[in-house]
Order: structure tokens, then sequence, then C-alpha cells
């Protein structure tokens, strides 16, 4: 195992490096590699001096459904609608008490509509180069748990006692 000597602290900010972290190990699962740090953490070895860093990272997009013209018009009119509600209630604050609710009503109106139409004209400018619906996530294929180089032949010590554990 080598030191992962290219991860270092940076610059001004928070600091989420370590300076000369080694590996302890190298997980396919991020639960095997958050185990080992929890195993650490149960021996009383300092886990603040520790880092979990997921590695050979990719993108992977889940398509979700198909994305028509009644879905679109049905998102705009919603999302209007809570703008709409939203504008609504701020402005009833400084309604007279009887025009409160007409002004709430008539801004979940117009929000809706306004929703619709711009959400629409969106659409319909994308010429149907992307007609679907999709979560985008980046995950890592690996993850590798690292410590302070002062600190590893004890994390090491530990690990060997470790019952029945994977080992990275």
């Amino acid at each position: 195992m080598t030191p992962a000597s290219n991860i270092s602290r940076g610059g001004p900010g928070p600091v989420i490096a370590l300076d000369y972290p080694m590996s302890l190990g190298v997980f396919e699962r991020y639960e095997d590699a958050q185990s080992l740090v929890d195993y650490l953490s149960d021996e009383e070895f300092p886990v603040e001096q520790c880092m979990i860093v997921g590695t050979e990272l990719k993108q992977v997009e889940r398509v979700t459904g198909r994305l028509t013209t009644g879905r679109v018009a049905l998102g705009g009119l919603l999302s209007g609608m809570w703008l709409g509600l939203f504008v609504g209630l701020i402005f009833a604050l400084f309604a007279q008490v009887g025009d409160a609710l007409m002004t709430v009503l008539y801004a979940v109106l117009f929000g809706a509509f306004f929703g619709l139409v711009w959400t629409l004209i969106g659409y319909a400018m994308t010429r149907g180069r992307r007609d679907f619906v999709s979560v985008t996530q980046v995950v890592a294929t690996r993850y590798e748990v690292l410590t302070e180089h002062k600190l590893v032949e004890r994390a090491r010590d530990l690990m060997d006692r470790r019952p029945g554990a994977p080992l990275g």
C-alpha cells in the first residue's frame, strides 16, 4: 500500500484533507470502507484522522420516463401555481382582510397561466431533442480508506485483529 500523497491540504477554507495520507485499504463497496472506519472508532482509534475517498468516478443517468407535452404542461401548471401561491400570500399580508383570499386566488391563477405558457414555450424551443426525464448521479466504483502516515501502523495493527473482516 502506497501513500496517497496527491491528496494534501489545500488553500484557505474548510480542510477535508490529511497531511501525508496512507492507504489502509481499497473496497468495492462503500459499506465495507465505512465498516472499517467504524471498527477503528470502536477501538478508540482517532478516526478524525481518517478519510474515505471514492475513486474511479462515473456518471450514471437513470431514465425515469418519457417527456410528453401533457407532462410538461402539467409540471409548468403546478410549478406556476406554487409560485403564485407564494407571491399571493406575501401580497395578502398587505391586503385588507376581505381582499386577502381573492389576492391569493388571483395570484395562483396568474402563476398557473404563466407557468404553463413559459414551460410550453421552453419545451417547444427544444424541438424534441430531449424527450425524456432522468436522474443523474456521480458514483464511485471503489472506496479507499486513508489515514495520517504517523497513525498507519497503529491502524494496521488494529485491522489485523479485526475478526472476519474483508481486507481491502
